[in-house]
């Protein structure tokens, strides 16, 4: 490729300059989804590449918010060829158990959370339990929920995407939602209503 192909991308800052403007945010980003250095440090290299060839910018958004937006690709790309493995795909769609029975009812309640103030949640120190706790997640769930509950990707384009069914996603999200539930309940909870 040639200095000339570099720098025709329209709108964009040249390249020779995008990891030390987007590179921490786009691994921060990365990093957040899978969980794993090295797959986060490849996706941000990916997404350079893509970059690289892709003459698609528009003005219509940040230079930074197009980078992320092609980084969520490479994050859905990694997550579907890793789904590939059919043996788990099958122990996922067999333990999706629901956990409401025909009434719409629990069928094991969850323990009762403290919420305390409305400030609880406004700590930094939450914040930092929460980010604590998706890392402990599986990286496959914790790149589900936050592609779905942070990024606010619909349902239906992370099936799409993924390749899986809305019950093998269900599953997903539940597992990420009841770890999560669990490790809060653990270490900011119940820290939490001690404080209190």
């Amino acid at each position: 490729m040639n200095n000339s192909s570099l720098n025709n991308h329209s709108g964009l800052t040249s390249p020779e300059t995008w990891v030390h403007e987007h590179g921490d945010a786009l691994y921060r980003f990365a990093i957040q989804r899978v969980g794993q250095r090295e797959v986060a440090e490849d996706l941000v290299q990916e997404t350079f590449l893509a970059a690289l060839r892709a003459n698609t910018y528009s003005l219509h958004s940040s230079e930074r918010t197009w980078f992320i937006g092609v980084l969520k690709h490479k994050i859905i790309d990694y997550l579907r060829k890793h789904s590939r493995d059919q043996k788990s795909r099958q122990v996922l769609e067999d333990e999706a158990a629901d956990p409401f029975d025909e009434t719409g009812r629990w069928r094991n309640a969850p323990n009762r959370w403290f919420a305390g103030s409305s400030r609880t949640i406004e700590r930094e120190e939450f914040w930092e339990v929460l980010r604590r706790c998706l890392d402990d997640l599986p990286s496959r769930l914790r790149a589900v929920f936050t592609l779905r509950e942070l990024d606010e990707l619909p349902m239906s384009e992370l099936r799409r995407d993924l390749d899986i069914s809305a019950g093998n996603l269900s599953v997903l999200l539940y597992r990420a939602r009841m770890g999560l539930r669990r490790c809060l309940e653990v270490h900011w909870f119940g820290h939490a209503e001690q404080e209190e």
